[in-house]
């Protein structure tokens, strides 16, 4: 561990390695561009600039310093691989794809729903339940029940989250607080 603490201070940052200068002790790069990784900084420089990051580690608190150094160094590699889209680009693709994987499991549990519905008989029926989703929409989970009653299909109450519908084949209609839909 001391050799590498006291190689620390002998090789410059990759920061000052770049510029050509020399790396004092209080570089403000150094603690965030080590010098094994060059592509690091190159990629931060030529997007926004040395003094401009200089700047912004500055305003910063040092606590803040990191996250500030990596966010910058993840969109300056995607602005790198995508010079008009940076980083949306793939969280655009990324939202396209969960919206796709979406439309699949709402295909999937109606075909789920249409064959409980198929083949179920009044002593043994196979209910599922579809609970809404948050923004952004995570997977629906189907719950299996047993019941004696005939499935139905009832509307959500309002206010309470979530586009999906609720099915709930075990309540004939009625709400969850006793009440008739």
């Amino acid at each position: 561990m001391a050799s590498s603490s006291s190689n620390t201070y002998n090789s410059p940052c990759a920061a000052c390695k770049f510029l050509r200068r020399k790396c004092m002790p209080g570089c403000i790069f150094a603690p965030y561009f080590p010098p094994e990784e060059p592509h690091k900084f190159a990629n931060v420089h030529k997007i926004f600039g040395a003094s401009n990051v200089t700047k912004l580690l500055n305003e910063l608190l040092p606590h803040q310093r990191e996250d500030a150094v990596n966010s910058l160094a993840y969109e300056a590699e995607a602005r790198v691989r995508d010079p008009v889209y940076g980083c949306v680009g793939a969280i655009s693709y990324l939202q396209r794809q969960v919206h796709r994987l979406q439309k699949e499991l709402d295909a999937a549990n109606a075909d789920l729903v249409q064959y409980g519905l198929s083949t179920s008989t009044p002593g043994n029926v196979v209910d599922l339940v579809f609970q809404p989703q948050p923004f952004p929409p995570q997977p629906l989970n189907p719950v299996y029940r047993l019941s004696g009653a005939s499935p139905v299909m009832t509307q959500q109450p309002r206010g309470t989250g979530g586009s999906y519908g609720t099915f709930l084949p075990w309540n004939n209609g009625h709400d969850q607080q006793g009440g008739n839909m």
